[in-house]
């Protein structure tokens, strides 16, 4: 059964930070996060895509934005020494008590609790859409970066948080409501096998992460657009329609030095 997708302006929280937005749905999240079926698209395509951009193990890699701590369980066994970074006092309570915990700090991401240059390495995977600063974030993550250090973040691609297919057939017309260009608010409850998540993000265009790298004198290096594989058109034919339009942009930047 395929999942139900409801998109929404959330124009009755615009008042709220998605900081807290995201406290709020702190469990919710918890419980889809640690059903790989639930996600699969992180799981089986997102997660092993950014992961050909990360760098080797190196002296500290944070994960801003570490959420209830998937990441940074994979990136512990890999050799990386990590430390999780949240605003979220639920999801980083989860990251402590989780089976395989791992090393976790409550702290805003423009307000990171480290000295400049202390880490080699820093991953946002699916988390600057959902901070209330992206530039004031990735300013400070180049600021902790040592010279040569490197940003590696996974975001909603810009053009699917732009638009929708008009319905599941493999033709669908994907269509823009609005302009793709500015920034603007939304949220999408997602009902998949008796469970809903609401995710709160911001819409940004590709040259706003840009400018977001530039200003804060971070060179972008590599850049990648994945959309579905063949694998899960087999599976589920209707998917074809997401080998037209990228589910996520990826991108690994260069502190210089």
């Amino acid at each position: 059964m395929f999942e139900q997708l409801y998109l929404y302006m959330v124009s009755d929280v615009k008042d709220e930070s998605l900081r807290a937005a995201w406290e709020r749905h702190a469990e919710e999240w918890i419980a889809w996060a640690r059903t790989p079926a639930l996600d699969e698209s992180s799981w089986q395509l997102n997660l092993s895509t950014l992961s050909e951009l990360l760098p080797r193990p190196g002296h500290l890699t944070l994960d801003v934005g570490c959420g209830e701590g998937r990441l940074l369980r994979v990136l512990a066994a890999r050799g990386h020494r990590v430390l999780g970074i949240d605003a979220s006092p639920t999801l980083a309570r989860a990251v402590r008590t989780h089976p395989q915990p791992q090393p976790v700090v409550i702290a805003d991401a423009v307000r990171l609790p480290l000295a400049d240059g202390a880490a080699d390495l820093a991953v946002a995977h699916m988390s600057l859409q959902d901070v209330d600063d992206l530039e004031g974030a990735v300013a400070e993550i180049a600021r902790v970066l040592r010279p040569r250090g490197r940003l590696c973040a996974a975001v909603v691609h810009p053009l699917n948080s732009a638009g929708t297919f008009t319905g599941d057939e493999p033709d669908a017309a994907f269509v823009i409501d609005g302009s793709y260009l500015g920034t603007r608010r939304y949220a999408e409850t997602v009902d998949k096998v008796g469970q809903s998540m609401t995710f709160h993000s911001q819409h940004r265009t590709v040259e706003v992460y840009s400018l977001a790298c530039e200003r804060a004198g971070l060179l972008i290096e590599a850049l990648r657009e994945p959309a579905h594989q063949d694998r899960w058109v087999t599976e589920e034919p209707p998917r074809v329609r997401w080998q037209r339009i990228p589910l996520f942009l990826h991108l690994r930047a260069v502190k210089p030095g």
